[in-house]
């Protein structure tokens, strides 16, 4: 298969799933623009494979995300990929964990695809990353679960509203993925419940009946089929990449 031709706007693209999608998508022959805040985390992906060059965006900002479509240019695929995470007990919850966990898990995938909607030329691919907390829940992690879900809802609906063009919206939803993110909520589980960073990381690897974290490559693989030839009836999905959790 081969993207030559396309463009791909890859947000959160500076490290963790964002750089694998970015490294892979380039690797298919799509030119990839990738955005973030992290300006050295960016170029140096930029850096590591040719046709990857890098916007400063923030998602969780109106006039910044249409300033990022206006410097990529006209994008063929947009993957809204830029999230975080957060962790703690829902009754010590502020409203401030809750309202940043929604701004860029939710708000910022909706500006993403709705702007990206907006300018797509013809032909064009949607894609979400979501997450497994987009479909079920886990303790301790609620404003997170609820932003995830959100997407999800999202995407099935905007689905139905480009049915009748060649366009498609997905998400993507995987398990604990091998990335910094992970190693954050590692350290967090290490930090709050006394446990070993091995024994934390065995505890999400856990959660996979592989009994493995999921690598960035798996998600980057599915991204690449969805806006390959055949995928053309995959719309308002959303795929599970767990390792048969669920």
């Amino acid at each position: 298969m081969t993207l030559a031709g396309r463009r791909a706007l890859i947000t959160g693209g500076g490290s963790g799933a964002g750089a694998d999608l970015a490294r892979g998508f380039a690797a298919a022959g799509a030119e990839v623009v990738i955005a973030g805040r992290r300006r050295a985390a960016l170029e140096a992906v930029a850096a590591s494979a040719p046709g990857i060059r890098w916007v400063g965006a923030d998602v969780t900002d109106e006039a910044s995300v249409a300033a990022m479509f206006a410097a990529a240019g006209p994008c063929d695929i947009v993957i809204a990929n830029a999230g975080a995470a957060d962790s703690g007990v829902m009754a010590r919850t502020t409203l401030a964990q809750w309202n940043a966990m929604l701004a860029v898990n939710l708000t910022g995938a909706f500006l993403t695809l709705r702007d990206g909607l907006n300018q797509l030329p013809g032909w064009g691919r949607l894609i979400a990353v979501a997450s497994t907390a987009g479909l079920k829940g886990y303790a301790k992690v609620a404003p997170y679960a609820a932003a995830k879900h959100g997407v999800v809802g999202m995407v099935r609906s905007l689905a139905l509203e480009v049915a009748k063009r060649p366009v498609t919206v997905n998400a993507l939803c995987p398990g604990f993925l091998d990335t910094p993110m992970t190693d954050h909520s590692i350290a967090v589980i290490v930090q709050k419940t006394g446990r070993s960073p091995a024994e934390a990381r065995a505890a999400l690897e856990g959660l996979n009946p592989q009994g493995r974290l999921i690598q960035p490559a798996e998600v980057t693989a599915a991204a690449l089929w969805l806006c390959g030839p055949g995928s053309e009836g995959m719309n308002g999905q959303a795929i599970t990449i767990a390792g048969g959790e669920l």
